[in-house]
């Protein structure tokens, strides 16, 4: 039963540490259970830039479930309707992009709880098969709502975002933010003023009680994260790792420079 349970994350983080979360963009069960068994703290199913919808994603859930990694998901855009299937799918968070006003996460919110926090519609079909027959009774302090902080507006509307009750908390989009400031979109960014954004964001968010999040392109960027405050921490994607190591294995057989970048977004 999903009370006896318990959504790992929300130990973690309870507990005061970071969690390290695996991205899946990449439609395929095989490859989200291997994902699933890796020790990620979660693994989240990429709906918006990934290749991924929610029929693929059926298989993939039901993959993870035969591992230990909390499975999250990030919709397309912030609607209802994807929300509320994705969660009746039996996903324990939901990552929203563009969340750019307190009006834009009051609604994102609202979608991810059953009522009297949230508008959530009753009928949770896998949620109910995969945590047990009680899920309404457990669901809304389970469920995890990350809000994607990505352009200058949501920097502007900051502190408006962060009042949303019920809001887990925040997940920066770097490479949205990049070119939201004239900057080519990329991961590990140390430019202001979207790096001075990222450490104001962290505290501000800390100093309200919620999670701060953000995706990384480098193990090293990422530990450097953690160090600022962050717990929640993505590292590229199933993708990325795949075509990245599999670039610099050529390389090397080819004897050619196997100096690679992994800092360009996706």
């Amino acid at each position: 039963m999903l009370n006896a349970m318990k959504n790992k994350l929300i130990e973690i983080w309870s507990n005061g540490e970071a969690a390290i979360n695996g991205w899946l963009s990449i439609p395929n069960s095989f490859t989200a259970e291997a994902f699933g068994k890796m020790g990620w703290d979660s693994v989240t199913i990429d709906l918006q830039h990934g290749q991924n919808d929610y029929s693929t994603s059926i298989s993939m859930i039901q993959a993870l479930a035969n591992g230990t990694a909390v499975p999250l998901t990030r919709v397309p855009w912030s609607e209802p309707g994807i929300i509320m299937k994705m969660l009746d799918l039996g996903v324990l968070g939901i990552i929203a992009p563009m969340i750019n006003t307190k009006e834009d996460c009051e609604k994102f919110v609202s979608y991810c709880y059953y009522p009297p926090i949230g508008q959530r519609s009753f009928g949770p079909m896998r949620a109910q098969v995969a945590y047990g027959s009680d899920y309404y009774q457990h669901a809304n302090k389970n469920i995890i709502s990350l809000a994607m902080i990505e352009t200058k507006e949501a920097v502007d509307n900051l502190d408006a975002i962060l009042s949303v009750p019920n809001l887990t908390g925040i997940y920066i989009g770097p490479a949205d933010m990049s070119s939201s400031y004239g900057l080519p979109p990329k991961f590990d960014v140390k430019e202001d003023p979207v790096f001075s954004n990222i450490k104001m964001i962290v505290k501000k968010a800390r100093d309200k009680g919620k999670i701060a999040g953000i995706h990384n392109g480098s193990v090293q960027y990422l530990k450097e994260m953690i160090e600022i405050g962050f717990q929640f921490t993505s590292l590229l994607s199933d993708f990325r790792i795949m075509s990245s190591h599999a670039e610099s294995l050529l390389k090397k057989l080819k004897d050619v420079d196997t100096k690679s970048d992994n800092t360009s977004a996706y």
